[in-house]
């Protein structure tokens, strides 16, 4: 989730042509994974390149993998930066101070002990989002106090927790029950008798309450999830304190093997992942955090079912589709809206682009899922799938082609359909906004502009760093050549030194 911009401006951003920022922070996955990336509360954390158009600032660094504001994780570290002992002695202390105050033994236990209360005795702290025994009473007698938490509110953490909406760090809009309960009624017709929940404790609540309800269901799940308050209502084989992206259990190998032992339970048959990343996160962390899923999940399979895919469900905002395509070819994007309780933009019944943008995106064959009727939803005999009502086929480019719900118009200049709001620009010989700015960097390559790539990949990196060296020797040369070297040198570096940290202070707190 590291970047250097608000992501709600940013994904926007990226869904529109010719809007995209001049510069941006990418993860790098170094080629030797034997070399362990330093830890902060969080877990590991992620090697970053900050980049810019038609340049590069090859200096590398880590960050944490879950928060983009240093005021909630301001670990920084160069790739290249030796640390002394002392350093590193003070990093892994305040790296136990950040821990949760209570073990996941702590947690069930006192979890365990809570349930045999009596209801008048069972009570939640507010304040502190922590169920109380008797003995913590005292403690808590200044605090906003409920008491008489039923089983049932037991088994709904997700209404008696505040929600984490910090969009930088945690970003924890909760599905509502109207998506909830469509995701639930489809995992059952699809057949599915195991939930893998990740970063979805609404889901997870929802399958457990029908699967202890009168008209009892088959389907069992377990939730991986940051927010380690859920540690309080779960045993260990219902919860995992989890980040998605760097594939950490903070409770670890015990929770692994939990984990494990869920996805690989039936020879691996019956199961499928359900994911709701925050929106701000980088997709490319999130795709290496699924492949390791899948990987563990393969173990358990037979060498005659390595064609086999572990099917799974990503929620994302449709802007995201070429992305997540570009690392699951396989992927269809579903035109289900699915909405939050406790987001003001992303309801259901909204129109025009105050619609949801929040999509499914699959592996599973999308003539399989059937989208509800009553909501407008309908099927599309051509391109074998439902689609929203105003998704109209296109018989240019023989699809259904409209992303956001409204329908889109064919150009013919550009030789596929596009957003109602665009128009064709004959300046940069596509469509846009209306508005738009020509001149703009378009999407693409950070280096070249090039669509086709990434800045990683781009062929003119190994250009672009001899050219980058010839200068700086030059440079180099000229100062060696001044009565005052060793001044200069020594006053350049600490300067260069000194932009640097800046740069990067200001990247991590923007």
């Amino acid at each position: 989730m590291a970047a250097s911009r608000n992501w709600l401006g940013t994904v926007e951003a990226e869904g529109s042509a010719g809007r995209q920022a001049s510069s941006g922070v990418e993860v790098v996955f170094p080629s030797d994974p034997a070399t362990p990336a330093p830890l902060c509360p969080h877990g590991p954390t992620l090697l970053f390149v900050k980049v810019n158009q038609g340049k590069e600032e090859t200096r590398r660094f880590y960050a944490c993998s879950a928060c983009r504001d240093r005021k909630d994780c301001n670990f920084f570290q160069w790739e290249d930066e030796k640390l002394s002992g002392a350093r590193l002695a003070a990093r892994e202390a305040h790296n136990r101070k950040c821990q949760p105050p209570l073990s996941r033994t702590q947690c069930v236990e006192r979890y365990l002990k809570f349930i045999e209360l009596s209801l008048s005795q069972r009570k939640f702290c507010q304040r502190c989002q922590q169920l109380l025994l008797p003995d913590d009473w005292e403690k808590h007698q200044e605090h906003r106090v409920v008491g008489d938490i039923s089983i049932t509110q037991l088994k709904r953490p997700s209404q008696l927790l505040y929600p984490l909406e910090n969009k930088k760090t945690n970003a924890q809009y909760l599905f509502a029950d109207r998506s909830c309960q469509f995701l639930v009624d489809l995992l059952s017709t699809l057949g599915f008798t195991r939930v893998l929940c990740v970063g979805t404790p609404r889901l997870h609540e929802l399958i457990r309450l029908k699967a202890s309800g009168e008209k009892k269901s088959n389907i069992k799940s377990l939730l991986l999830d940051i927010d380690f308050r859920y540690s309080q209502f779960y045993i260990e084989d219902s919860f995992c304190h989890y980040n998605m992206f760097n594939h950490h259990f903070f409770d670890g190998k015990a929770a692994l093997e939990v984990c494990r032992t869920f996805l690989q339970e039936d020879k691996g048959e019956g199961v499928i992942m359900v994911t709701d990343p925050p929106f701000g996160g980088l997709v490319e962390p999130l795709a290496v955090t699924i492949k390791k899923l899948i990987a563990m999940w393969k173990e358990g399979q037979s060498q005659d079912s390595s064609h086999k895919e572990l099917p799974i469900f990503w929620i994302f905002p449709y802007f995201f589709e070429s992305r997540i395509r570009q690392f699951f070819p396989s992927f269809c994007m579903l035109d289900y809206q699915v909405d939050y309780d406790n987001h003001a933009l992303y309801k259901h019944g909204k129109t025009g682009r105050k619609q949801s943008p929040v999509r499914i995106f699959t592996n599973i064959p999308p003539n399989k899922i059937i989208l509800p009727s009553e909501e407008g939803y309908r099927f599309c005999p051509l391109c074998q799938r439902y689609v929203s009502l105003e998704n109209q086929h296109c018989e240019h480019c023989n699809s259904c082609t409209s992303k956001d719900g409204r329908k889109w118009n064919h150009c013919f200049l550009c030789k596929k359909c596009v957003k109602p709001s665009w128009i064709h620009c004959s300046i940069c010989s596509h469509c846009a906004l209306p508005d738009h700015s020509c001149g703009g960097p378009k999407d693409g390559c950070f280096i070249c502009g090039e669509l086709d790539h990434k800045r990683s990949t781009c062929p003119k990196i190994a250009a672009s760093k001899k050219v980058n060296k010839k200068q700086k020797q030059r440079k180099s040369n000229k100062m060696k050549m001044g009565t005052t070297k060793g001044q200069s040198m020594n006053h350049t570096s600490v300067t260069r030194k000194k932009n640097r940290r800046e740069r990067a202070h200001q990247y991590l707190c923007s």
